[in-house]
């Protein structure tokens, strides 16, 4: 890269972390702008939500350098098991069958968040400013320049990109113009782990129910991570249920292929909308993560897309003339468009079939559940698809395994 200014990343949680250290391997000088201090504790995205990384994602950590840090916490999924409640047939997906050690694997936000911490430690071509929050943009030639507040006064970067990784209320896609299309699915999202009477062995499911998807991930020492959605007027009263009712719920939405479930832990709600950026790209400028698209939890793919993005484009900047060059930033947005479109369509449409109380779809779901289960290459598709292998993937998520 040939600009004196570096890369600008407003946002310093998983998906701008990991572009932040992406570039500093790839020899990219930039600065990583974050609201909080650089402390687990303090960054909202390391929380209590149990991650499930895609095969494809891990291969991209590794590239960078975190997932040596995150490895010992992560837990291998060998088998996922898709059913849905009232409907025969079930879609299995085994890492054995696809000639692999994992199909992926679970990990605490927190502790993925702290491997990215130690991580980011260790760049050297890296400026953070944290905390420090984002006054205002302005366009200047060639690039931007940003103000902002920190704890020692104003100051001020100009940059010939501008990266918005601030999440899915992001003040850099407001500032930038960029609308948003929006649906609030009405649905509550409740978090929290438990130990199963049964050994799940690395075994994770995706129930789907009329009230919503229920999931189930392995964790470490036999815990597992529930992933549990209601509709948004049960919220509070599922938030105010003692433990003991909490599990009977848990255990009535579920069902008992992991025996009893016990020892709940701390329970966190979230709601659940999808947000999607009208446009990826301005001049010079690009948004990544949730800043771009926020999707359903279905199927845990936020994480994963956004570290797509982050990938795709540290791809692209490197021994780029001009990382802000209108083709590049053109060609970002083309890379990125059918993995995008793609999976929030994806996650959408199964919300919308799969929770639908229609029983009439029951034989249509049942037969497809069938199909997928049956028929080798579409399960293979499917698996591999749930890896995270994608057409015009960036290079580092990529392996020559089938």
């Amino acid at each position: 890269m040939t600009s004196p200014d570096p890369i600008l990343i407003v946002g310093g949680g998983l998906v701008g972390a990991s572009l932040a250290i992406a570039l500093d391997t790839a020899g990219i000088p930039a600065v990583l702008v974050e609201a909080a201090a650089p402390r687990v504790d303090d960054q909202p995205s390391y929380d209590e939500r149990n991650l499930a990384l895609a095969r494809a994602t891990v291969n991209g950590l590794k590239a960078i350098g975190v997932w040596e840090f995150a490895e010992a916490r992560a837990t291998p999924i060998v088998h996922i098991h898709t059913s849905r409640a009232g409907d025969f047939g079930s879609v299995r997906m085994d890492a054995a069958d696809e000639g692999v050690d994992a199909l992926g694997w679970t990990l605490p936000a927190r502790e993925l968040g702290a491997a990215l911490l130690r991580r980011l430690d260790r760049c050297r071509l890296l400026t953070r400013l944290a905390p420090a929050r984002v006054e205002r943009i302005e366009p200047v030639e060639n690039g931007w320049r940003v103000v902002m507040t920190t704890p020692e006064g104003s100051v001020e970067r100009t940059t010939p990109l501008l990266v918005g990784a601030d999440g899915t209320t992001s003040g850099i896609r407001t500032q930038l113009g960029i609308g948003t299309r929006d649906h609030d699915y009405e649905q509550a999202l409740f978090v929290s782990t438990m130990t199963p009477e049964r050994d799940p062995r690395g075994r994770a499911y995706e129930r789907f129910t009329n009230e919503g998807p229920v999931a189930v991930l392995p964790l470490a020492d036999r815990r597992i991570g529930m992933v549990l959605t209601v509709d948004a007027g049960r919220a509070d009263e599922v938030a105010a249920m003692d433990d003991a009712a909490f599990v009977a719920f848990a255990q009535e939405r579920f069902g008992w292929r992991l025996g009893r479930l016990s020892r709940p832990g701390k329970r966190s709600p979230y709601p659940i909308r999808r947000v999607a950026a009208e446009a990826l790209v301005g001049t010079r400028a690009v948004l990544v993560g949730n800043a771009a698209q926020t999707v359903h939890p279905i199927g845990a793919q936020g994480f994963n897309l956004g570290l797509r993005d982050a990938l795709t484009l540290a791809e692209l900047v490197t021994d780029a003339s001009d990382v802000g060059a209108a083709s590049l930033l053109g060609e970002y947005a083309s890379r990125r468009k059918a993995d995008r479109e793609g999976t929030m369509a994806m996650s959408h449409g199964l919300v919308r079939l799969a929770c639908l109380d229609q029983p009439l779809l029951g034989p249509v779901r049942s037969l497809a559940m069938l199909a997928l289960d049956r028929i080798p290459p579409l399960r293979h598709a499917m698996s591999r698809r749930g890896m995270g292998f994608r057409a015009h993937a960036p290079f580092a998520v990529r392996e020559t395994t089938p």
